[in-house]
């Protein structure tokens, strides 16, 4: 029986958390390789720590003289992510941090397994398993610990660039723990905010009074009542932040960048990755169908796993589960997902449009929730599919 009292906890961190710093620079990196050519591989891995990024992995472009030229250009992208973020502290400045680039070309084995040639389809860059998912207890169509989580960080990462709360710093982590009544969100049993602050001076009661007024109108009308606990900067002071305080690396947010724990994950991280990889590409699908299936009025809940193999164009199999809130049997939704969309690598990338600079702006406050903007954008999040879904069942 599905439990429909309880509480549950999601966590967000912020762009200047050091791990997004480095899920930020790969997706840059991708993005200039995109801008260059659509069709380009990348697989760019960053790690950052005091006054030092590295950068490796694999990337390729069809004229080996344009990347040779753009392998000149890593650097300074790097300096430009780490500058928009905010960092000019001591032993982590956008200026100053020293920066390695050993990104090389991509593996012709991997290759031979991805492109297509004579008869083969472009096939899958990796095996694996992917999910989406999509619940319509907000807005968004997706599960309210982690989407006002991220929306708590993004509201106080505004007012710290704007300059309205200059005080406050690039790396901060937010958590919020929901209470559910008939299996709605209804209110915050607790809330985390720690929060990077530039003054040394400054106490955790003093971070709280600066927060708390972007955390009350970010969250629903009368989620926060006075059994609510606050836990603001409980360690004192955060003044030391990003990967001069921990080192970061990319990937390492997988559950911050899609569902909060609310959902399954199939373990593939998706920054610095291009849309060959279905590590990234068959998980925003997966939420694609997901969020579709929710918002045709299939079920209240939906969660869809898809499965690759390296070099093969087909999904291995389609699954769907509606949680017991479904209106349509889950395999009437599998047999329409396979008739309404392409899921090959390469049906999945023409259907979104995946192949765009369009990654950058994912690295932070999640993949998942956001509105589809009109340059391809968060294209997952659309909701076009839902008729043809409808149609097929």
């Amino acid at each position: 029986m599905t439990r429909t009292n309880y509480t549950f906890t999601s966590e967000s961190v912020s762009e200047g958390h050091p791990d997004k710093v480095c899920d930020r620079i790969s997706d840059a990196v991708l993005d200039a390789f995109l801008g260059e050519e659509p069709e380009a591989r990348v697989a760019a891995e960053t790690f950052a720590t005091t006054n030092r990024v590295v950068i490796g992995g694999e990337v390729g472009l069809s004229d080996q003289d344009k990347l040779h030229d753009y392998m000149g250009k890593i650097e300074d992208i790097a300096r430009a992510c780490i500058k928009d973020i905010g960092y000019e502290q001591d032993k982590f400045h956008h200026e100053t941090v020293e920066v390695t680039n050993l990104l090389h070309e991509q593996s012709a084995h991997i290759a031979q397994g991805v492109n297509a040639s004579g008869e083969k389809d472009e096939g899958a860059g990796d095996q694996g398993i992917m999910f989406g998912f999509a619940t319509n207890e907000t807005d968004a169509l997706m599960p309210a610990p982690i989407q006002f989580s991220h929306a708590i960080l993004r509201r106080l990462a505004e007012v710290r660039k704007n300059g309205t709360e200059p005080v406050l710093g690039p790396d901060a982590k937010s958590q919020l723990s929901v209470v559910y009544e008939n299996g709605k969100p209804v209110g915050v049993s607790s809330l985390v905010l720690s929060t990077q602050h530039l003054d040394e001076s400054l106490t955790s009661a003093d971070i709280r009074a600066i927060v708390e007024p972007y955390i009350r109108e970010t969250l629903p009308e009368g989620w926060l009542t006075e059994a609510t606990q606050w836990h603001v900067n409980p360690t004192g002071k955060f003044v030391i932040g990003g990967p001069d305080g921990d080192a970061g690396l990319t990937g390492r947010k997988i559950i911050v960048d899609t569902y909060g724990g609310a959902a399954p994950h199939g373990g593939g991280a998706f920054s610095g990755k291009d849309p060959t990889k279905v590590d990234r590409s068959a998980a925003y699908a997966a939420r694609y169908l997901a969020k579709n299936v929710v918002a045709a009025g299939m079920a209240e809940k939906c969660t869809i796993q898809l499965s690759y193999a390296i070099g093969v164009s087909k999904p291995l199999s389609i699954y769907a589960e509606t949680h017991g809130t479904g209106e349509v049997d889950p395999a009437a939704i599998e047999r329409a997902i396979d008739q309404v969309m392409d899921l090959t690598p390469r049906g999945i990338r023409s259907h979104l449009g995946l192949n765009k600079p369009i990654y950058q702006r994912t690295a932070a406050y999640g993949h998942f929730g956001r509105e589809p903007e009109a340059d391809g954008g968060f294209s997952w999040e659309r909701l076009d599919l839902a008729d043809a879904l409808k149609k097929a069942v």
